[in-house]
């Protein structure tokens, strides 16, 4: 068994009840609040619902393994009759949790191998992730970076300026990501210092934020962080609902929000047995997403992080699924789905194939209903743009050195 963290212990934290209907309208939307009085444990819970017999063993089994934090309006989503709840599933542990396979991996996005600065990970040769923070709104129980967040760690200033050191000497990278741990939980003025830090640096074209704040802590959104945002354009982030549930009318006015003030909003689901493994689910997801103005970016296949078996789909289940999005809804509406293969080898899209046969003059083709139809080839195949020469003249070819490799470094 591997120990990740230490939790803190059974005994009662919280006074007072964080019950929807008992709190103020001043504290319940004062996301300050809603972090400060985090479920941490089953004496926390049983202030919210009647915990199940299995989910009081899933935290004694996995107490030691990785936190439990759920704030209190996520908590407020759970159904308190039934156990299958998908809030309750993604935030409260289940015994086989602590079910440790051989297959499974501390690291499964190969994360540590490819740290060429403290809080940078460089995998792909134009972008990072520059995890700047350690703590999440939500422990999730799929969480692939549970090595890293919920810890008594996070990354000192030392780490950020030598992050940000990193990223400014090094100009193939156009894109970064920040993430951690989730980097709204930064104050303001600490979050758009760093923005700012980074879009001075000229290589630098886009920035992304990774957040499931939205989701859990919809109150974060606010106006002051809004206009703070605005100001570091070009700017994207992606957020993480798993299930048509999370879409609340708070929820979805914290993506408008963020969209109203230029910044287009992403989601990326991951794929979770038993809470969204269903076309039914994924449907109403991913219609659910792009009516909040949010855009299905990635439907990932779980990572094989430890403790996680039990959540994870087939990837013929995957495909299958996939299979009742792609064509049966708005384009705009179906994510791509991918697997991002263990050890840090990057996406790998797992689409289903819907060529029948591929030959030189005509190309069969399966549609989403199952009809086989013929594509008919083109007779001139060159596929070279002559004006490349010279519109590109003058610029270089992309640097497309793997990320992490820092024997390559200036």
């Amino acid at each position: 068994m591997v120990r990740l963290h230490v939790v803190p212990s059974e005994q009662p934290r919280l006074t007072g009840s964080v019950r929807r209907a008992d709190v103020p309208d001043a504290q319940w939307f004062d996301w300050r609040w809603q972090l400060g009085h985090m479920l941490q444990n089953a004496a926390d819970l049983a202030r919210v619902i009647e915990l199940a017999p299995a989910e009081r063993e899933g935290l004694a089994a996995s107490a030691k393994l990785f936190r439990v934090g759920i704030t209190p309006y996520y908590a407020s989503l759970m159904d308190p009759a039934h156990a299958s709840c998908p809030i309750r599933m993604q935030a409260i542990p289940n015994a086989t949790e602590a079910d440790i396979r051989d297959e499974e991996l501390r690291d499964p996005l190969g994360e540590d191998s490819h740290n060429p600065a403290p809080s940078v990970v460089h995998k792909y040769p134009d972008r990072v992730l520059f995890l700047v923070v350690d703590r999440c709104g939500i422990y999730c129980r799929h969480c692939n970076r549970r090595r890293l967040v919920g810890g008594d760690e996070p990354p000192t200033t030392a780490d950020l300026e030598a992050g940000l050191a990193y990223i400014a000497k090094t100009t193939r990278i156009r894109d970064v990501l920040l993430s951690g741990g989730d980097p709204l939980l930064l104050s303001t003025r600490r979050l758009g210092y760093l923005l700012g830090r980074l879009r001075a640096i000229p290589h630098i074209e886009t920035i992304r934020i990774g957040t499931r704040l939205p989701v859990v802590c919809p109150m974060r959104i606010d106006a002051e962080l809004c206009a703070m945002l605005k100001q570091h354009h070009p700017l994207f982030i992606n957020t993480h609902f798993n299930h048509v549930v999370e879409l609340t009318p708070d929820a979805r006015a914290a993506c408008e929000r963020l969209v109203d003030a230029g910044i287009p909003v992403g989601n990326q689901t991951v794929l979770l047995r038993g809470i969204n493994s269903s076309v039914r689910s994924l449907r109403a997801l991913m219609r659910g997403l792009l009516k909040s103005r949010v855009r299905p970016y990635y439907l990932f296949q779980g990572d094989t992080v430890i403790g996680t078996d039990h959540l994870r789909t087939s990837v013929e289940d995957a495909m299958r699924l996939y299979q009742g999005l792609r064509g049966w809804m708005n384009g705009m509406a179906v994510p791509s789905l991918v697997l991002d293969a263990p050890g840090g080898h990057g996406k790998v899209p797992i689409f289903p194939n819907y060529i029948e046969s591929l030959g030189e003059h005509e190309v069969v083709v399966r549609t989403y209903r199952g009809e086989r139809i013929t594509y008919p080839q083109p007779r001139v195949r060159d596929p070279s743009v002559a004006y490349d020469d010279i519109y590109f003249a003058e610029q270089p070819a992309d640097d497309d050195r793997e990320g992490a490799a820092e024997a390559d470094l200036p």
